[in-house]
């Protein structure tokens, strides 16, 4: 396994990291478990999480993943082995069971979210606490264009300080963002060196061959800034496997279970997603493994959360980590690439 610099600091993630969000929804915690264990002997030490898990959220299941994530700490008692992230819900997203609607990126919501998430998780700590989504409207979740609204979101700067001080109390090591947008990412790195305060050390922002927007304006900050990319989606949620080829929709995945992702079934992704399939198969690769090496190999990322519901698609999702794409695969990718650009942003 490589392990790759998280931003500034002294922390060396591995260049997969173990995605959770499908634990207390299609998987239960044994199943959990199972997962955590097999990454952990691949060479895996970085496990992402969020308040707002499992996906998609329902009042029933808050909260259930981190649970079940701290109860695994609980058991195996090797907290320190591993490089934890976790993040805050933002406004919207159909969100009404958490802080009762009313989320904020402000100081009390920010101390009310990581204390409730440090006790879920049975630690003193968690290693980097981020945005799930900007608190302020702008274009994410597939939005591409910017539509400009006012609005009363906390200030960038009160955001930052208010993170900054539980970096100082200890609860938390490094801030990330999620969802976010090069305007943004340039304000938090801004005013941290400015007014001497933590810095973002990464952003996690979707990124796969069926969306590929990051590399337009955020690819140079990850760069330039030392802020990589934590790509997450990198399968566009199983499309990019194969398995609903043809129209297909085997039980139980996820696109089959919730209509919710409408984002991967248009005809433009639906037809891109088969001459991505198409040209694994060309060469004799699994389309998932392409798919996921193309993204962990890309310069300005620092780790691609990979995400299964079972031990079998884990496993070949890890030894995607061990295939070099050839530059004849490389240039297919690109060339489905320029004809149909970004089909699932």
């Amino acid at each position: 396994m490589e392990y790759r610099p998280l931003g500034q600091t002294d922390l060396n993630v591995s260049a997969l990291c173990l995605g959770t969000m499908t634990w207390g929804e299609q998987n239960d915690a044994p199943e959990a478990f199972a997962q955590i264990d097999r990454a952990k002997a691949y060479g895996i030490n970085f496990i992402d999480t969020a308040e707002m898990y499992p996906v998609p959220p329902r009042a029933e299941t808050y909260s259930k993943t981190e649970q079940i994530i701290g109860e695994y700490f609980k058991q195996r008692g090797d907290r320190a082995d591993w490089i934890l992230a976790s993040k805050i819900a933002g406004p919207g997203n159909g969100i009404t069971h958490i802080r009762d609607g009313q989320l904020k990126h402000n100081r009390e919501h920010i101390v009310a979210a990581l204390d409730a998430s440090l006790k879920r998780l049975q630690t003193d700590w968690i290693d980097l606490y981020q945005l799930h989504w900007p608190e302020r409207p702008t274009n994410f979740f597939g939005q591409l264009g910017y539509n400009h609204q006012d609005s009363d979101s906390t200030p960038i700067e009160d955001i930052l300080d208010a993170l900054d001080e539980q970096v100082k109390a200890g609860k938390i090591r490094h801030i990330g963002l999620s969802n976010e947008t090069p305007w943004g990412t340039m304000k938090f790195l801004q005013a941290a060196e400015r007014r001497g305060m933590s810095r973002v050390v990464s952003i996690q922002n979707p990124y796969n061959l069926l969306n590929r927007s990051f590399e337009v304006g955020l690819a140079e900050v990850a760069i330039r800034e030392q802020c990589g990319l934590l790509a997450y989606s990198p399968l566009a949620f199983g499309m990019l496997t194969g398995k609903y080829e043809n129209g297909a929709r085997p039980d139980n995945a996820r696109l089959t279970l919730f209509s919710r992702f409408a984002r991967y079934n248009s005809p433009e992704t639906v037809a891109a997603c088969s001459r991505y399939v198409a040209l694994a198969r060309e060469h004799g690769l699994d389309p998932a493994q392409m798919a996921l090496a193309f993204v962990t190999s890309r310069p300005f990322v620092t780790s691609n959360i990979i995400g299964a519901t079972s031990l079998e698609h884990l496993e070949a999702n890890l030894a995607s980590s061990e295939l070099t794409l050839s530059d004849a695969v490389l240039e297919g990718i690109e060339a489905i690439h320029k004809a149909q650009p970004n089909p699932a942003p």
